[in-house]
C-alpha cells in the first residue's frame, strides 16, 4: 500500500513538475517526491519538518485550515505566513472519496506556477489516493468512530459529513439493508470488535442521556423521593405496573436527571455517566429481524443484569440513521419501563410507548403529582393496572388479587388525590399517560 501512496506522489510529482508531499487528514505524513533540485530554497522548514518528525506543527496545520482545505474539491492557494513558520506560498490538493477528506497533497507554489490542465491533471490523480486512503480506513478500522459522529450530530452540516465519512468506511454495504439496535446500560466507553457479533457492520458507545426535564426543577435525596423519586420498600407484584427491576417502583418526574441506578446497582437508563451501544446489523430481507435479535441477545449478555435492547425499523441505506437510532432507543427506553416489552423491543412493538418516548421529558402534571409520590405508590400501581385493563374492575381485581370493594376504595382514593374522574375518557387518558411517562 506504501509504494502505492509513493507511485502516485511521484506521478503527481512528475506532472507539475515540483516534489510533492502526501499527509493524511490529521498531517501526518504517508509519502514524499524526491528532492532533486538545486534550489536549496526548495526545501523549506516545513517539508523539511514533515519529512523528518512525519507531521506538522499545530501553527502550521491552523494556518493551512483556515483556507478551507477541509472543505474544498479543488486546488487550494496559500501564501506564506513566517509567524506560523509557514516561509513559501504552497498549493494544497484535497484528497478526497466519496465527498469526505482523507488527505493531502502539498507542493511550493513557485515560478513556473502550474497551469489549469496540470492541476486538473494532478486532482485526478488525488481522487486515486483518496480511493486507496478509504480501502485502507475500511480495512483497519471498526468504524466506531464513524458511527459515533452520525448518531451524536445534530441535523444539518455536522450530520451530512458524519454520514458521508460512515458511507466511505463503510462501502458497498453502506447502500444495504440495516436495522439499528440500542443495547443500554452498557458497562463502560470501550465498544467490542464488530468481529465479535455476526452481522453487525459498525458498533459504538455513546452517552446515554434523557431529556432535561421541562416545567419543573429536578430535586435530589429526600425531596426527590418525597415528590415522586423510587419508592423505598419491597417491590410490587409481577404485573403491567412493575417498573423494570424487582424492588423499583415507577419514577416521577421530579427525579433528578442522571441519578437512576438500574438493577444489581448498575447505571440505570440515563443515569450520569451512563453508556449506551449502537450496533448497525446488516439485514438480508426486511421482514426478517432475526440477526438483530441474535446481535442484541449476544450484547445483552455481555452487558450483564438489567441490560435491554431496542431495534429500529429496517431501513436501507443510511440516510435516515438519526431516525433509526431514535426508534431504537426508544425501544431501549420501553423495554427498561415496561417489562412485558423487553427485554429486546423492537420498534414496530411499542404500541402507546412510540408516541411516549417522542414526548419531551416534562415535569408531572399537578393533577398526578401527588399520586406519583413514594407514599402512594400502591394508589398508582392500582390506577395504572385498572387502565391497562380497559377500566374492567372484575380483570384488574383478579390481577392485583384483591377483592373488588378493596379496588373500589383504591380508586376511589385516585380520585381523591388527583381530582380527576375514572368515569371520564379524557380524564383517564391523562392519568394513563401521567404513569406510563414517569416510567421513561
Amino acid at each position: 500500500m506504501k509504494g502505492d501512496y509513493q507511485e502516485l506522489v511521484d506521478e503527481i510529482s512528475a506532472l507539475l513538475g515540483a516534489p510533492a508531499t502526501l499527509e493524511n487528514r490529521d498531517f501526518g505524513l504517508i509519502a514524499f517526491g524526491a528532492h532533486d533540485s538545486d534550489d536549496d530554497a526548495a526545501m523549506d522548514p516545513v517539508r523539511t519538518r514533515s519529512i523528518l518528525t512525519r507531521k506538522s506543527t499545530p501553527a502550521v496545520r491552523a494556518w493551512f485550515e483556515g483556507f478551507g482545505i477541509t472543505r474544498a474539491t479543488g486546488p487550494v492557494r496559500i501564501p506564506a505566513a513566517p509567524d506560523a513558520g509557514v516561509f513559501r506560498d504552497r498549493i494544497c490538493l484535497p484528497v478526497r472519496h466519496r465527498g469526505v477528506v482523507l488527505g493531502y497533497v502539498w507542493l511550493l507554489d513557485a515560478e513556473p506556477h502550474p497551469t489549469h490542465t496540470q492541476l486538473t491533471a494532478a486532482m485526478e490523480v488525488a481522487t486515486r489516493i483518496g480511493g486507496l486512503l478509504a480501502d485502507e480506513e475500511r480495512a483497519g478500522s471498526d468504524l466506531s468512530r464513524e458511527l459515533r459522529a452520525a448518531l451524536t450530530a445534530e441535523r444539518g452540516w455536522q450530520y451530512d459529513m458524519a454520514l458521508a465519512a460512515l458511507r466511505t468506511a463503510l462501502g458497498p454495504d453502506a447502500d444495504g439493508l440495516h436495522a439499528m439496535v440500542c443495547v443500554a446500560p452498557w458497562p463502560g466507553e470501550d465498544s467490542p470488535s464488530p468481529r465479535t457479533v455476526p452481522a453487525a457492520a459498525a458498533l459504538c458507545t455513546v452517552p446515554w442521556h434523557l431529556p432535561a426535564v421541562r416545567g419543573g426543577t429536578a430535586e435530589p435525596g429526600g425531596a426527590r423521593e418525597a415528590r415522586g423519586g423510587r419508592a423505598s420498600g419491597g417491590g410490587r407484584a409481577s404485573g403491567a405496573g412493575r417498573a423494570s427491576g424487582g424492588g423499583s417502583e415507577a419514577r416521577g418526574a421530579g427525579e433528578a436527571e442522571g441519578a437512576t441506578s438500574g438493577p444489581g446497582g448498575t447505571p440505570g437508563l440515563g443515569g450520569e455517566g451512563a453508556w449506551a451501544l449502537g450496533v448497525l446489523v446488516r439485514l438480508r430481507a426486511a421482514d426478517n429481524l432475526a440477526p438483530a435479535a441474535s446481535a442484541a441477545g449476544r450484547l445483552r449478555d455481555t452487558a450483564g443484569a438489567g441490560a435491554v435492547a431496542g431495534v429500529a425499523l429496517p431501513r436501507r441505506g443510511l440516510t435516515d440513521l438519526d431516525t433509526a437510532w431514535s426508534e431504537a432507543s426508544a425501544g431501549a427506553r420501553a423495554a427498561a419501563a415496561q417489562p412485558a416489552l423487553g427485554p429486546l423491543a423492537e420498534w414496530s412493538a411499542l404500541g402507546p410507548y412510540r408516541l411516549l418516548t417522542a414526548l419531551p421529558r416534562t415535569a408531572p402534571d399537578p393533577a398526578v403529582r401527588a399520586l406519583l409520590g413514594a407514599a402512594h405508590s400502591e394508589l398508582a400501581h392500582t390506577a395504572e393496572v385498572f387502565l391497562d385493563h380497559a377500566g374492567q374492575a372484575g380483570r384488574t381485581a383478579a390481577a392485583l388479587g384483591i377483592h373488588r370493594q378493596t379496588l373500589y376504595y383504591r380508586l376511589s382514593r385516585v380520585e381523591q388525590l388527583t381530582g380527576l374522574d375514572l368515569d371520564a375518557g379524557e380524564d383517564r387518558l391523562l392519568l394513563h399517560m401521567a404513569l406510563k411517562a414517569a416510567r421513561l
